[in-house]
């Protein structure tokens, strides 16, 4: 890709979702730096997966920032909560971490003012609206515009490529921008092995997404 391609910051966890969005803005024409957070969470190995992302897709840059959480706590994901292993219930889930999103994009929001980005690219898709407010289009709306309130010249865009995408929608996505989703990883609650626990929620809604599609899972 030309180095006149336009930047963008993606926030890549390593997951289907960040790894999809990265992939088709790269197919749009985006060069990319990939920022990922370790915020200390309980599936810490989804860190490992995001750097082997990166490296396959090429990004021009991948940071991994630490910001630790677990000293807020308040989610299953970062204090010592039991991740429900029942099925996807309705109402915001206990593995919702307080405010994250809006704490990860304005660090990308930070790294793109200082890169000379105007786009910001986030994974966030229809099936998270109903649990985890900080993925709603009323949320991406208002983060853009305090985005062009709170910096030097404005002018930043966040991209939700797969804002009206079910998890099948996504994964056919993905295989049309050539995402590598062998790398990927989703799991809240990795086993001992390091295998996902194929209960939680994120393990469940990934399953329901690949069989809909009709495509075997390759990171499994």
């Amino acid at each position: 890709m030309p180095d006149t391609a336009p930047l963008a910051v993606v926030l890549l966890s390593g997951g289907l979702d960040s790894t999809t969005a990265a992939a088709m803005m790269q197919a749009r024409g985006y060069r990319l730096l990939a920022l990922t957070i370790d915020y200390n969470q309980r599936h810490r190995i989804e860190l490992d997966h995001a750097a082997r992302v990166a490296a396959a897709l090429g990004v021009v840059r991948h940071i991994t920032l630490p910001l630790d959480l677990r000293g807020f706590g308040g989610s299953a994901l970062t204090a010592d909560i039991d991740v429900p292993k029942t099925g996807v219930a309705p109402g915001i889930p206990v593995t919702y971490v307080p405010a994250r999103n809006t704490i990860f994009l304005s660090v990308c929001l930070g790294w793109a003012e200082a890169a000379g980005a105007h786009d910001l690219v986030i994974g966030v898709n229809a099936l998270d609206y109903s649990g985890y407010p900080d993925c709603r289009p009323e949320f991406i709306a208002a983060f853009e515009a305090l985005a062009n309130t709170a910096t030097r010249h404005g002018g930043f865009t966040v991209h939700t490529p797969l804002a009206e995408m079910t998890k099948a929608d996504i994964v056919r996505a993905a295989a049309a921008a050539g995402a590598p989703l062998h790398l990927t990883w989703s799991c809240y609650d990795p086993t001992p092995e390091g295998r996902p626990c194929g209960l939680c929620d994120s393990c469940r809604l990934r399953a329901k997404g690949f069989a809909e599609a009709g495509v075997a899972d390759p990171a499994l």
